[in-house]
């Protein structure tokens, strides 16, 4: 009882003392927290971590059963854990503060921060139009095609990688960039701010496990949209059909109507969707009135 007493004493002190800045504190270590269990669990740092804490249950056997040899390798391997972890976790550490980066708060931040100016949605809209005729007809023939969209994250040492072209996009260009005969039809297509930046682009492939339907194109949608918050279009050589990849996420199945529409909600700013619903909106007002 005295035991349980001193306990309950302990708890209604921190009670007492309990601040705003303590809610906050608590509050940025659970989200700190449920980071790093989203960022390891079902991925490669999983297993790592996994073998980290196996490597400290050993050492701490080793020193209760006083093993002073693996007690003083280990001690010297974690000695310098700080940088190893670096190093290893680096493609997840990368992958979690790209994300911080396209989360919608610190978007906020930045245009609070900086005025950058938006991409001209003429050029957007036409841009999507053209790369859905243009895989409309590759599906068609039953030609591969992969279309990387840029949106926030820069995309400039992918676009180095391949031939730059710096043009409008049309469908007959996107068929002739694609044709199975033509140099730069393996590559993968950049449109940066509703133009054709480079073809030919080399994409980063996904290390995730994907389904052994899905080939290199796929892989590489994945890849892309996996460490950047680019939109990606993915025609399949074998099947005909037409994918999309945003955020490490592959959906199939698309059609011309739903491939036009799920880029214009990605691609198009939301506020001009509503500034346009609003003009609509205006327009039928003064038309009903003046019919009356």
């Amino acid at each position: 009882m005295g035991q349980i007493s001193q306990f309950w004493d302990f708890l209604l002190g921190i009670a007492r003392n309990f601040q705003l800045k303590d809610a906050i504190d608590i509050t940025i270590v659970a989200v700190l927290l449920y980071g790093l269990i989203k960022l390891v669990r079902e991925t490669r740092a999983g297993q790592l971590v996994k073998g980290l804490l196996l490597l400290i249950v050993l050492m701490i056997v080793s020193n209760y059963l006083n093993l002073v040899m693996v007690n003083q390798l280990l001690t010297y391997f974690f000695s310098f854990a700080f940088v190893a972890v670096l190093i290893v976790f680096q493609p997840e550490i990368r992958k979690a503060l790209e994300q911080m980066g396209r989360s919608n708060m610190s978007q906020s931040l930045m245009n609070a921060v900086s005025a950058r100016e938006r991409d001209d949605k003429a050029h957007v809209r036409r841009a999507i139009n053209a790369v859905v005729d243009g895989i409309v007809v590759l599906q068609q023939l039953q030609m591969g095609a992969l279309i990387v969209f840029e949106r926030q994250t820069n995309l400039g040492e992918i676009i180095a990688t391949g031939t730059p072209i710096n043009c409008a996009p049309s469908g007959p260009l996107i068929g002739n960039i694609f044709f199975n005969k033509a140099p730069l039809h393996d590559g993968a297509v950049v449109i940066r701010d509703g133009m054709i930046a480079a073809a030919g682009c080399i994409l980063p492939l996904t290390q995730d496990a994907v389904s052994a339907e899905l080939g290199t194109r796929h892989r590489a949608a994945i890849g892309m949209s996996e460490e950047s918050d680019a939109v990606v279009v993915v025609v399949s050589e074998e099947t005909a059909q037409i994918s999309v990849a945003v955020n490490g996420n592959l959906t199939r199945d698309y059609t011309r109507d739903t491939l036009r529409g799920v880029l214009e909600s990605r691609l198009v700013p939301q506020e001009e969707k509503s500034s346009g619903g609003q003009r609509r909106l205006r327009l039928f007002k003064t038309r009903k009135a003046v019919k009356k």
